[in-house]
């Protein structure tokens, strides 16, 4: 990740001669580590020393950053390139400005007792349990290139629309559910299963990764000059936080724990959590890398009659606010 230059701007603030611009971001989920790079660059100061007061709202199971955009309710989020697109397509000129993520978390995990060991052979007949509220778009690309119905029946999986707990597994309702490699299969592992009880399929490994949580904005915002400055800056800083909160995993969960309200994260969670998102973050400075895009536009297009989406996006991604953060 390249090294953040304090801007005229936060030197101007710093000196008192200037008020902050605003920004308000909205995440994608509840407060936890897959967030730490943009609480670490607000605790640490990296947002004031680009001259901006930078909002972090927190998601939830009711909250769909999408809508939170188009109604004026934030002026940039955090969401997966999948649900974006799909939204794109359906009339939100959503536009990714920059790809924090480099790597995809995403993965099924299954319960070993059921024999499954291959997904071209195995998934068929089996109830896998999914996540919704678009994070169900990468499933669904991935069984449309196996070439399995979701709709059930010989030949087809069941799909069981998971809720955000890792309970069809434990209870046996599904013999795969979805999880996150910083998340839920840490969760499965807590309730007291062992690695060796599991199977897993990372997308990355399946090739049907898709890019997760990019920040993005409505076009409208990129004709605003001034906008593309403070979300230069925004993204500046934001990297600068996500580079030390690699570093430092323990110090970075820490300063979750404080913004986090609800006080339902943990210590432990959230170090470890920490530890691997920090892998997803190699090899990334927050620049959209046009392959890693193609990728998933490839990807969201393999669904035979039921693609995620129909045609491929144009102007889907903009490299405009990247450009001025780092060259």
């Amino acid at each position: 990740m390249k090294k953040l230059m304090i801007t005229a701007a936060g030197l101007a603030l710093l000196a008192g001669g200037a008020s902050a611009d605003e920004l308000t971001l909205q995440l994608k989920w509840v407060t936890q580590a897959q967030f730490a790079g943009y609480y670490v660059a607000q605790a640490q100061g990296f947002y004031e020393e680009e001259g901006l007061d930078v909002t972090i709202l927190p998601g939830g199971p009711d909250i769909a950053p999408t809508q939170v955009l188009a109604g004026g309710g934030a002026d940039v989020i955090v969401e997966w390139m999948p649900a974006a697109l799909a939204a794109r397509e359906r009339g939100l000129p959503l536009v990714n400005i920059a790809q924090p993520f480099k790597s995809s978390g995403m993965m099924l995990t299954c319960l070993a007792e059921t024999g499954i060991q291959n997904p071209e052979t195995d998934f068929a007949g089996k109830t896998l349990g999914v996540w919704f509220s678009g994070n169900e778009y990468p499933f669904l690309s991935w069984m449309n290139t196996l070439g399995l119905s979701t709709e059930g029946g010989e030949g087809g999986v069941t799909v069981l629309k998971q809720g955000f707990n890792v309970d069809p597994l434990l209870q046996k309702q599904a013999a795969c559910i979805s999880t996150m490699t910083y998340n839920e299969y840490g969760q499965v592992l807590d309730a007291g299963l062992s690695e060796d009880d599991l199977v897993t399929f990372k997308y990355e490994d399946q090739g049907v990764a898709t890019l997760e949580d990019g920040l993005y904005v409505l076009e409208s915002t990129l004709e605003d000059d001034a906008m593309v400055d403070r979300l230069a800056r925004f993204v500046r800083a934001s990297m600068k936080g996500w580079e030390y909160a690699a570093a430092n995993p323990d110090e970075a969960a820490e300063i979750v724990l404080e913004n986090d309200e609800t006080g339902a994260q943990t210590m432990e969670h959230q170090a470890r959590m920490m530890r691997e998102i920090a892998l997803l973050l190699e090899g990334s400075d927050g620049t959209l890398d046009e392959a890693d895009y193609q990728r998933t536009v490839d990807t969201l297009l393999s669904g035979g009659s039921d693609p995620v989406i129909s045609a491929a996006p144009e102007g889907a991604w903009s490299p405009v606010v990247t450009d001025r953060a780092f060259n």
